[in-house]
């Protein structure tokens, strides 16, 4: 017999999630939430290639100053789309719809979420908003801008107005449910040994963007409601002619859709805080403090909505009030930012593609956030409101953040979700490119802000076309850096190598059961007994070598 027993080939287990049963029949009607997650995931990524089509169309358009691509009303419904489509068809639901379902009832023990059913209609309910707004899409498309401001979208405009605001409206309930059953889950549902701080970060910011959902939600679907009885039936709610208020739709709108803005970046931080742990092999420093700040923000986002109207005539006292407010709610996220740092510093870093988004994240939010307080002061803002500095912005906290945040949960989680790994150096390739690609798309246009190019329009003066020309490169650029993960994560899953149930170590609950998970995730319930990122005291994850001497083992091709 040889002294060295041959290393276990490694094979998927026989029995997943994945291969329970077969046929359309038991996709459509799954109550498994891992299943659904799938189909959230089809879902929002097909809104994500129609929105970048159109972002694709614009840059298009606008690398001459007189754009001859689009005419004036197709460029209105260009940029309008392209909102449409990202905002509330992909960014809002991706990361809580696909990971957040997929990870949430592993991580906390549970063989489910707590209403399965409710979990599949809230599916439904994305798909047929989806359905409504589609609709809008090919029957003349949407004018508006996504903010469907009044009197335009009320009166003046002459495009598919009606079912594009039906198909929002439907499509909050979908966020409704789900973060309806995040919250009782997280409550109800947790293993033996998993308190309140031993929860991973992912649970708790998906903890507190529940909140935001349920309590804002409700608010953006009434006032688009009230918006679509005002077009369809006459009524006054905001038209000043019959007595309505136009600036009450914008304090309405933006009542929620600021907190909307956490909606989409609190789960990116949530995968954030898990990935640099993970691969800093290090206790994530001040976990109490980075589990408030997500309540924080989620509380105190509520506060900040009217900064977006600092032009429409408030009282000077609100402003300053708000913006105040604006400032605050910055803290929070500053520390989060300063914890992920501070994880950083002596860890044993390693730089598998899921740390690199992570270091990407890092850097586009940060300009976000502080490019954020420029909007926020009063000064600054009357000169830059409605400018590209707006759209770069807004861009960096929600492409630079929120997509950053859901492409490295994408690569940290695929081997638990398909029992595979990507091939590591091409998916290292696409993480560069996307973020070169970034940069390039969107820097410039905060030049071309505080130079005083306003946002929205379809012509320009030639002295802009260097710094749209450098956009649109960069465009073409980011286009690539999307295109190659959907390309190799598919194949992946398919062919890739067979990844093992923890193929980077780390320290979750969801590491702790086979890769695919099994349809009820654990064959017994598990019992936590370790604190959270503890690397140190967990010898099943063979990592002695990082206490003693400060090296890690190799991660990716584990």
């Amino acid at each position: 017999m040889s002294a060295t027993a041959a290393a276990p080939v490694k094979t998927l287990p026989e029995h997943h999630y994945l291969n329970a049963t077969y046929g359309i029949r038991s996709w459509l009607l799954t109550v498994d939430h891992k299943r659904i997650a799938l189909l959230y995931l089809v879902s929002v990524t097909f809104f994500f290639f129609i929105g970048g089509f159109f972002a694709m169309l614009i840059r298009l358009h606008l690398l001459t100053p007189s754009g001859y691509l689009l005419s004036a009303d197709t460029y209105n419904r260009m940029f309008t789309m392209h909102g449409v489509a990202m905002i509330f068809f992909f960014l809002i639901p991706s990361i809580p719809a696909v990971l957040g379902n997929f990870f949430i009832p592993l991580m906390i023990g549970a063989k489910d979420l707590a209403f399965p059913k409710i979990n599949l209609l809230s599916w439904y309910v994305y798909v047929v908003g989806a359905a409504f707004t589609l609709y809008s899409m090919v029957s003349g498309g949407l004018d508006t801008g996504w903010t469907f401001y009044t009197p335009l979208s009320t009166i003046y405009s002459n495009s598919a107005v009606a079912p594009a605001v039906v198909g929002v409206f439907i499509t909050g309930f979908s966020s409704i449910l789900t973060g309806l059953n995040f919250l009782v889950t997280i409550h109800t549902m947790r293993a033996p040994g998993m308190t309140w701080f031993r929860l991973p970060m992912f649970v708790w910011a998906h903890y507190a963007t529940s909140i935001v959902m349920i309590l804002g939600t409700p608010v953006i679907a009434i006032t688009l409601a009230l918006a679509g009885m005002e077009r369809l039936f006459g009524l006054g709610f905001f038209n000043p002619a019959m007595g309505g208020d136009p600036i009450l739709f914008q304090h309405l709108f933006w009542f929620y859709s600021h907190p909307a803005v956490y909606i989409m970046i609190l789960p990116a931080m949530g995968v954030i805080s898990e990935l640099i742990p993970t691969f800093a092999r290090k206790q994530l420093f001040g976990y109490h403090f980075v589990a408030a700040a997500s309540l924080a923000i989620a509380v105190i986002g509520f506060l900040v909505w009217t900064h977006h109207m600092f032009l429409t005539g408030q009282s000077t006292y609100a402003a300053l009030a708000f913006s105040f407010l604006t400032f605050l709610v910055a803290i929070p996220s500053a520390v989060k930012t300063f914890n992920w740092v501070a994880t950083l510093y002596g860890g044993s870093i390693s730089f598998d593609t899921p740390m690199l988004y992570a270091f990407g994240f890092l850097g586009l939010f940060l300009i976000g956030g502080l490019t954020g307080l420029f909007l926020g002061c009063l000064g600054t803002d009357i000169h830059i409101h409605d400018t590209y500095f707006v759209v770069a912005h807004f861009h960096y906290i929600m492409v630079g953040g929120a997509i950053m945040g859901y492409l490295g949960g994408l690569h940290f989680w695929w081997p638990k979700m398909t029992g595979r790994m990507y091939p590591e150096w091409l998916a290292r390739i696409a993480a560069l490119i996307l973020f070169v690609g970034f940069n390039l798309t969107f820097f410039p246009q905060f030049l071309l802000g505080y130079l005083g190019m306003p946002r929205r329009y379809h012509v320009y003066p030639p002295e802009f076309q260097v710094y749209n020309v450098m956009s649109t490169a960069g465009a073409s650029i980011l286009a690539i850096g999307y295109l190659l993960p959907m390309i190799y994560l598919t194949w992946a899953a398919f062919f890739g190598k067979v990844a093992g149930d923890n193929p980077w170590p780390a320290t979750g609950l969801e590491w702790k059961t086979q890769s695919p998970p099994l349809t009820e995730n654990f064959e017994v319930t598990p019992i936590v007994t370790w604190e959270p990122y503890d690397f140190h005291n967990r010898p099943d994850l063979g990592l002695d070598a990082v206490a003693s001497n400060g090296v890690a083992p190799a991660h990716g091709d584990d």
